[in-house]
């Protein structure tokens, strides 16, 4: 399954929301849609919810215009929709009522859930008795009870501690595993990072940054390389005696033992490779140093809304 966003328009009123975006999610993989509050992201996702109309564009699945009753769609709103004075076993049950399963089937979908989540125990009680990460796992098990073919997170890790997030993370990727497809949206690109092979950054609403992760990261300078070893403060001195001539800068970093080399060429790392290893130094790590995600982010959107 093939979810096409095909140069998508929206304005509202005189303001220009979405400008041309193009973007495609495919069954078992998972594709980043980043940008700062404002960017267009929520927009993009109703659209593809149906909840807007585009100006022009399309939403097209395998080609053929994007019929959202014949698909599975679990969604994950950043601003979440459960009821807080009703028993969470009764939400799940209604809530999967209405995403087309039978009373039975949202019945066994719930139990299966909810013991999936480890919220077993909390099936009879309200759910503003639950703490926020609790109440966000129930969120998570109204998105998947209908065992989604496509799935969209807004946030989803927000307000979970760490066995928690560990939790979800493995949930996602048995869904990923699973054939789903997913459109996650996250400020927290360690996350994207993790599972995404492909991102998509709006900025003002147009994308300003789209492609794989990897790929992007390799069209950076790849000239600055990092030494992790115990003996660093030994090998700093040395590339400097030894390899002036092809070094533009070092400095050295105590708290994780590590020497930062900037090379005057990329093409260099061999020689400094050869260099350090053939002295004898025994080494942890020798890399190039990408630039972060969060880097590249903040390096497209600084001039956004």
């Amino acid at each position: 399954m093939k979810i096409e966003v095909s140069n998508l328009t929206k304005n509202f009123g005189d303001k220009e929301v979405l400008r041309d975006i193009s973007f495609a999610a495919e069954s078992g993989k998972a594709i980043g849609l980043l940008g700062r509050n404002g960017a267009g992201k929520t927009t993009t996702i109703r659209i593809i919810m149906g909840v807007f109309y585009q100006d022009s564009g399309s939403v097209t699945m395998d080609g053929k215009p994007f019929d959202r009753n014949r698909v599975r769609i679990g969604y994950l709103p950043e601003e979440r929709g459960l009821y807080p004075k009703k028993k969470i076993k009764e939400q799940l049950i209604y809530f999967g009522m209405l995403r087309g399963l039978s009373k039975n089937d949202a019945a066994k979908a719930t139990v299966k859930w909810l013991e999936r989540m480890g919220m077993s125990e909390y099936a009879e009680k309200k759910l503003e008795t639950l703490s926020k990460g609790n109440q966000q796992k129930i969120q998570l098990a109204v998105t998947l009870l209908c065992d989604p073919q496509l799935i969209i997170l807004d946030e989803p890790f927000s307000g979970l501690d760490p066995v928690n997030a560990m939790l979800l993370k493995d949930v996602i990727k048995e869904m990923i595993a699973g054939g789903a497809a997913v459109i996650f949206s996250s400020h927290q690109m360690n996350y994207i990072e993790e599972f995404c092979d492909d991102i998509v950054i709006l900025n003002g609403g147009k994308i300003v940054l789209d492609g794989a992760i990897t790929a992007i990261k390799r069209s950076y300078p790849r000239n600055n390389i990092e030494i992790s070893s115990v003996q660093y403060k030994s090998i700093a001195p040395f590339v400097i005696q030894q390899l002036g001539d092809i070094i533009e800068s070092t400095d050295t970093d105590d708290r994780n033992s590590l020497v930062r080399v900037k090379l005057k060429k990329p093409e260099y790392k061999d020689k400094l490779f050869s260099a350090v290893f053939e002295k004898g130094f025994d080494i942890d790590c020798f890399k190039v140093c990408e630039p972060a995600l969060n880097d590249i982010f903040v390096e497209y959107t600084e001039g956004g809304i």
